[in-house]
């Protein structure tokens, strides 16, 4: 019984926090921190229900749930997860209680609204993640815009509405085709089954003839690439993450720029396979021209949180170069970057925050000398950046050798190009680490920094841990997910295969109906 009803718990749970914070008095704002907090350490803690009790064989739907939701237009309460989407779940529960503490000090205003608005924006994508119907989907997909709109643009920075409208319609303009291209679907399933439905399960059944997988591919496709963000769809990223205060942009990194890539193996592989081959080229390039364009902007900014921020860039184009290889090695590494990403670039942005709020400035040139004042500090702030830049032992060097191992098997040229943005990734990392952590302390301000509090180094401590988890025994990760992305891809290639007989067919019939008009 409780595996039917888990994901709906782990959804909408946070929602019960948000009704908690509505009703109680303005006035209790210790309350409004401490409640929120425990509501999203008790769904991190229901959640790991996920991962003890998945089996690891199955590579089938895992604690699904479908009911009728508006039954006379197709639309059904359908959950479920499999080893491609347990992760991100996990990710999702595991970084929004870190961001809620790092927001303990940090946010002094509105803080009601605040935590409301972090909440709301947790049960959204987890929906995301667990969602088996179109239409239940794309209204997660949209709901989690709301509170991200207001964590931005009433706490954050002072170009806070400009990145916030730009955030906005940016992710608007892409929803909006893969809108119509779900309704598409949902149309062509009805004319091929006589059933209206959205659920993801039936309609990827459906034969696509290549020729229209083109352009419904390039609508869904285009709503995930701007989410990436891929290159060139990612100019609205700095401005959010810049601008955007250090919960909103842990949470922005660690869990919302996944669900572009995860929308990728969810709905573009399965349903337009023929497609996503067609675009293997096109996409791959884009991911090297993300990797390298992303790491050679870093290496020019001068703000560290901007630096942040363009990093994603470069590592999320590593995400979609293992995801487009199209093998094992490729997309798993593709998933567990996902989660490495997620993690060393959430406490990335969480090192910036504790940084800002002590100086309020993250200009690289005002710091300098700072180890010397905060050796705890320098000393998980080095752990984190090694992490990012893939050292040996750390959490990024799996994925991002995983990745390589299946681009090399796909095509070398690729894997050459990509492995420079390793390289490059060590130039903007260990170059920011030098300016701000070593050196003499030339400006006045740094001499009285005080290290990290026990709140912070709680903050830190879990994600330093991960790290080293995932980059010393990943099998457990890899042994989860090994069965659903096998399955994936045997799935994909059958249907690709029928398809192009589908389309074959047609062809042949076509043109035996010509053949037939010119004897009459």
């Amino acid at each position: 019984m409780l595996d039917s009803w888990i994901l709906t718990i782990i959804t909408f749970f946070p929602l019960l926090g948000v009704f908690t914070l509505l009703v109680l008095p303005s006035e209790k704002q210790d309350a409004f921190r401490i409640i929120a907090f425990i509501f999203s350490v008790l769904n991190a803690i229901f959640s790991l229900y996920l991962y003890f009790n998945f089996p690891v064989e199955s590579s089938t739907m895992q604690f699904s749930i479908n009911k009728g939701w508006i039954k006379s237009l197709g639309v059904s309460y359908h959950l479920g997860i499999d080893g491609i989407s347990l992760f991100l779940v996990l990710l999702t529960t595991f970084l929004t209680p870190l961001a809620i503490l790092s927001s303990w000090s940090a946010v002094t205003n509105r803080i009601k609204g605040y935590y409301i608005s972090m909440l709301f924006l947790e049960t959204g994508m987890i929906g995301v993640f667990v969602s088996l119907d179109l239409f239940l989907f794309y209204v997660f997909w949209e709901l989690m815009l709301i509170p991200m709109y207001f964590l931005i643009g009433i706490w954050g920075g002072p170009r806070r509405i400009y990145a916030t409208v730009k955030f906005v319609l940016f992710t608007m303009t892409g929803s909006l085709l893969m809108l119509v291209a779900i309704l598409v679907l949902y149309f062509m399933n009805h004319n091929f089954t006589g059933i209206y439905t959205f659920d993801l399960l039936q309609i990827t059944k459906l034969p696509i003839p290549p020729g229209a997988q083109l352009w419904l591919f390039f609508a869904f496709a285009l709503a995930f690439a701007i989410k990436v963000p891929m290159f060139p769809f990612h100019t609205w990223l700095p401005d959010a993450h810049v601008e955007a205060p250090t919960a909103g942009s842990v949470i922005l990194a660690g869990v919302l720029l996944k669900m572009g890539t995860y929308g990728f193996l969810r709905f573009c592989l399965p349903l337009f396979p023929n497609a996503f081959i067609d675009y293997v080229p096109l996409f791959s390039i884009l991911a090297i021209i993300s990797i390298i364009y992303g790491a050679l902007v870093c290496i020019r900014q001068d703000d560290v949180k901007s630096l942040v921020a363009f990093s994603s860039v470069s590592h999320l184009g590593f995400v979609m170069l293992g995801l487009f290889a199209l093998n094992l090695q490729g997309m798993q590494g593709s998933i567990l970057q996902m989660i490495n990403h997620g993690i060393s670039t959430g406490a990335l942005f969480l090192i910036v925050g504790m940084l800002y709020e002590r100086r309020h400035t993250r200009l690289i040139a005002q710091f300098g000398g700072v180890s010397k004042k905060m050796p705890v500090f320098s000393a998980l702030f080095m752990i984190v950046a090694l992490s990012s830049i893939g050292l040996p032992g750390t959490n990024g060097f799996v994925g991002e050798f995983t990745i390589l191992l299946g681009t090399f098997k796909s095509n070398v040229p690729y894997a050459v190009m990509g492995a420079v943005g390793i390289i490059l990734a060590a130039i903007y990392m260990l170059w920011m680490y030098q300016r701000t952590m070593f050196g003499k302390i030339t400006t006045p301000e740094n001499e009285n920094l005080k290290d990290l509090n026990l709140r912070e180094k709680m903050v830190l401590i879990p994600l330093i841990l991960a790290i080293f988890w995932i980059g010393l025994y990943p099998k457990p990760f890899f042994t989860k997910m090994e069965a659903s992305v096998k399955s994936l891809i045997e799935y994909a290639r059958i249907k690709c295969e029928k398809n192009q007989l589908l389309e074959e067919g047609v062809q042949v019939n076509s043109r035996q109906m010509k053949l037939m008009k010119k004897i009459e």
